[in-house]
């Protein structure tokens, strides 16, 4: 997996959440949410492409590590849209199934790097 296919995958990830936010239902409740939803998931790629540019081998392990929490973050709020009832699970699936492909594919990365001698 290059750095590249994840910075696409990442971007994707954060436009599909986009699109998914545009479609909820115009309350509070789903605009609080959203919000946070949003932040999380667009900050996932934002925070991919500073992994890209790490200058240590450090660095590179801490940049990953903010990524995996962007994506954790990203699906308690996808989680608590759908316990709450604001959007349907089906709806939702692939989503969540990414969220769980990215971090499973940042996880390894990051333990990778944690082991290895060189970067």
């Amino acid at each position: 997996m290059t750095p590249d296919y994840l910075k696409n995958r990442t971007k994707q990830f954060g436009l599909a959440i986009i699109r998914m936010v545009e479609s909820l239902p115009k309350s509070v409740t789903a605009g609080v949410i959203g919000k946070q939803v949003l932040r999380s998931a667009t900050s996932v790629g934002a925070n991919y492409r500073a992994v890209c540019s790490a200058r240590s081998k450090a660095d590179f392990v801490a940049k990953l590590g903010i990524v995996e929490e962007e994506i954790d973050e990203s699906g308690y709020w996808l989680e608590l849209l759908i316990e709450a009832n604001i959007i349907k699970q089906a709806l939702v699936t692939r989503l969540l199934a990414e969220v769980n492909e990215l971090t499973a594919i940042v996880v390894a990365s990051r333990k990778t790097a944690s082991s290895s001698k060189t970067r």
